[in-house]
């Protein structure tokens, strides 16, 4: 599979989850000009010109961050619950991560203008604690087992500096206790992040 992605962009999610899991995989970059880095068009392969992407073997595109953490784990059989209730939890933690913390980095990823900025910061603080309440005393967000929710948390943690928010305490303690993690220090070290 080929993981198309930027260093250090929300696909460092799905890089983690692949190395955790041990699935096999090519990163691919993409450049600002949305050339692959195997000098493919990348709008011919993912026409919403945004990142993550995963090519499959036969050449199938998947795209958004809960479907192909979603289908790592399917595949993998690992990073999340079979069943019960923490399937779902995880689930509905990477869809909440997605709608509520995600897209409401927009304005410091774009530099809006500052009322905007002000909006999205409250709009983040009360989904961080919401977080932090489904954390509870856990060491990870569903359970003391990491998912492919926590793999979603370690990146929009990673993004929280560029809001100016300061996290709730046991969301950063995971956080860093995230960047210990082998599959974390692999990814990051493969993106050249330190």
């Amino acid at each position: 599979m080929n993981l198309f992605y930027y260093p250090a962009a929300c696909s460092l999610a799905d890089h983690i989850a692949l190395i955790e899991t041990g699935l096999p995989y090519k990163l691919l970059g993409i450049t600002h000009e949305k050339k692959t880095e195997d000098g493919r068009d990348f709008l011919s392969l993912n026409p919403k010109g945004y990142i993550p992407a995963l090519e499959l073997d036969d050449g199938t595109i998947l795209t958004e961050n809960q479907v192909i953490l979603a289908y790592i784990a399917e595949q993998s059989g690992k990073l999340l619950p079979k069943d019960g209730i923490l399937k779902w939890r995880t689930l509905e933690a990477l869809a909440f991560m997605s709608s509520e913390i995600h897209g409401n980095y927009n304005p410091f990823f774009k530099d809006f203008p500052e009322p905007e900025k002000v909006r999205a910061r409250e709009k983040l603080k009360k989904a961080f604690a919401l977080l932090a309440d489904q954390m509870g005393d856990k060491a990870f967000l569903v359970n003391n087992e990491m998912t492919i929710a926590d793999c979603y948390l370690f990146w929009v943690l990673m993004a929280t500096p560029r809001s100016g928010l300061a996290v709730p305490k046991n969301l950063q303690d995971c956080f860093e206790r995230m960047k210990a993690i082998p599959s974390v220090i692999q990814a990051l070290t493969e993106e050249g992040l330190i």
